[in-house]
C-alpha cells in the first residue's frame, strides 16, 4: 500500500472468473500493467480466483498472485475486497455472475461474446445501467495500435466516405487432422454458437468500431463435422454449433460489407483481416502481422502503380506506442490486454467514460444482436433488418 500511495494511485481489487486461456490472459496483463504503463491508473490487486476446479485454481493462484481462490463464483462476487468482477468463465457462466456482481455494486468486465443471444446480453446490459457501475467487454483488437490508428485515420476524414468494409477471421484448429474432442466451444447450451459468437463478435465490432451501426444482415452457416469424440474417450458427441459462416452486410451509412469466419481452415492460426475501402483511399489489416497497417491514400498522389503502402506502427507518436519499445522493436497479441485494461481501469479510477475507446455492454450487445441475425437469417434464408430495443443509450458507434 506504501508503494501505492507514493504513485498517487487508487487499488482496485480484482476478482477473477477464470483460470483457463481468458483467466490467464487477463491476469498476465493486470500482473503487467503497473510496470508497463507509468505511472498506472490505478494498481490492480489481485484478490481472488474463482472455477470449478479446485487443483487448477491453487496453480492459478501461485503463478499470478492471487491471495485467494473460490470454487463458487458467488462467494467470489460476495467478497468485500472485490470491486472489479472480470469475466473470463465460459460463455454460459456471462450472464449470472455479472449481473450478480452488478447487483453487489461492482465494476465488470466480461469476456466476449458478451452473452450467449442478444436477450442475455440486454438483461446485462440492463443490469450494468440500473446499478451505475462500469462496465465493459472485451473485445481488444480495438486496442491494437494499427487498429487504432486506422479508426484515428477515419474519424480525421482521410478515407472520406466509406464504401466498402470486408472483414474475415480464419483458424483451423477443429480440422479433421487434430481430432479435437467436443469441447465447451462446441455445446450450444454452454457456447450459443460457434464461430458466430467465437469470431464473428469480434469482427463485428471491429466494424461498427470503425464504421458504423450494421442495419442488415443476409447469412449462412454450416457445420461440417457433426460428431467429435468426447474428452473422456467415452464416445462421441453431437456438435450443434456452427463451423463456419458468411453473412454480406449493410451499414447505416450505406456502406456495404461482408463477413467471413471458419474454425476450419487448414494453415490459419489466428488470421484476422480487415479492409476497407473509402472515396479518398483504402486501409488492409492483418491480425498475423499486428504491427502493420496497409494504407492507400489518393491524396498522397500514389501512382496506381504503387499501391499500398505499409505502415510500422511503432512509433511512439502512434496509439498505445509511448509505453514500449524504440520504433521497429514490435508488441504483440498480449499487450492488447495490457491496453485494454488500464483503459479500463483509468475509467474507474477517474470516472471516465469506457466508450468510444474501449467497449461496453451496449457494444457487446449490439454486437450479440449482429451474430443473432446471422443465425436467423442462415435458418430462414432471408435478409434481416435489425432492431435495437436499446431507447434512451447512446451507442458508442456513430454511422460516417
Amino acid at each position: 500500500m506504501s508503494d501505492n500511495a507514493e504513485l498517487n494511485v487508487p487499488e482496485i481489487g480484482v476478482g477473477m472468473l477464470g483460470y483457463a486461456f481468458m483467466g490467464r490472459a487477463h491476469s498476465n496483463a493486470l500482473r503487467s500493467l503497473p510496470f508497463a504503463i507509468s505511472p498506472p491508473p490505478a494498481i490492480p490487486r489481485l484478490v481472488a480466483v474463482s472455477g470449478r476446479d479446485e487443483v487448477a485454481l491453487k496453480s492459478m493462484a501461485r503463478r499470478y498472485g492471487y491471495e485467494r481462490t473460490y470454487t463458487d463464483w458467488r462467494d467470489l462476487v460476495a467478497d468485500e475486497d472485490v470491486q472489479l468482477l472480470d469475466n473470463g468463465g465460459p460463455n454460459n457462466l456471462h450472464a449470472a455472475p455479472s449481473i450478480a456482481a452488478a447487483e453487489a455494486g461492482k465494476h465488470v468486465f466480461c469476456e466476449k461474446p458478451l452473452a450467449r443471444t442478444a436477450g442475455e446480453a440486454h438483461a446485462m446490459l440492463e443490469a450494468v445501467e440500473k446499478a451505475g457501475v462500469k462496465h465493459g467487454v472485451a473485445f481488444n483488437y480495438r486496442f491494437v495500435p494499427a487498429v487504432r490508428l486506422a479508426r484515428d485515420l477515419i474519424r480525421q476524414g482521410r478515407l472520406g466516405r466509406i464504401y466498402h468494409f470486408r472483414a474475415m477471421y480464419l483458424q483451423d484448429w477443429l480440422m479433421p487432422h487434430y481430432n479435437t474432442p467436443r469441447l465447451w466451444r462446441m455445446d450450444r447450451e454452454q457456447a450459443g454458437t460457434g464461430a458466430i459468437g467465437d469470431l464473428a463478435a469480434h469482427i463485428v465490432d471491429l466494424g461498427r468500431f470503425l464504421v458504423g451501426e450494421i442495419r442488415g444482415v443476409s447469412a449462412m452457416t454450416r457445420t461440417f463435422i457433426d460428431e467429435r469424440p468426447l474428452p473422456d474417450g467415452s464416445g462421441t458427441g453431437k456438435v450443434d454449433v456452427d463451423d463456419a459462416f458468411v453473412a454480406a452486410i449493410e451499414f447505416e451509412n450505406g456502406a456495404i460489407g461482408s463477413l467471413e469466419g471458419t474454425r476450419l481452415a487448414a494453415g490459419r492460426k489466428n488470421y484476422e483481416l480487415f479492409e476497407i475501402n473509402g472515396e479518398k483511399g483504402s486501409l488492409r489489416f492483418n491480425l498475423e502481422r499486428l504491427n502493420e497497417l496497409q494504407l492507400y491514400l489518393v491524396e498522397e498522389g500514389q501512382s496506381e502503380t504503387e499501391g499500398f503502402r505499409t505502415i510500422m506502427v511503432t512509433e511512439s507518436i502512434h496509439p498505445w506506442l509511448k509505453h514500449w519499445w524504440p520504433p521497429g522493436h514490435i508488441i504483440g497479441w498480449e499487450h492488447t490486454f495490457i491496453h485494454e485494461l488500464a483503459h479500463f481501469l483509468d475509467c474507474i479510477a477517474n470516472n471516465r467514460p469506457v466508450a468510444p475507446d474501449g467497449a461496453t455492454f451496449l457494444d457487446g450487445y449490439r454486437a450479440a444482436l449482429v451474430c443473432d441475425a446471422i443465425v436467423e437469417s442462415a435458418q430462414s434464408r432471408r435478409q434481416i433488418e435489425l432492431a435495437y430495443e436499446d431507447a434512451g443509450l447512446q451507442p458508442t458507434t456513430q454511422p460516417r
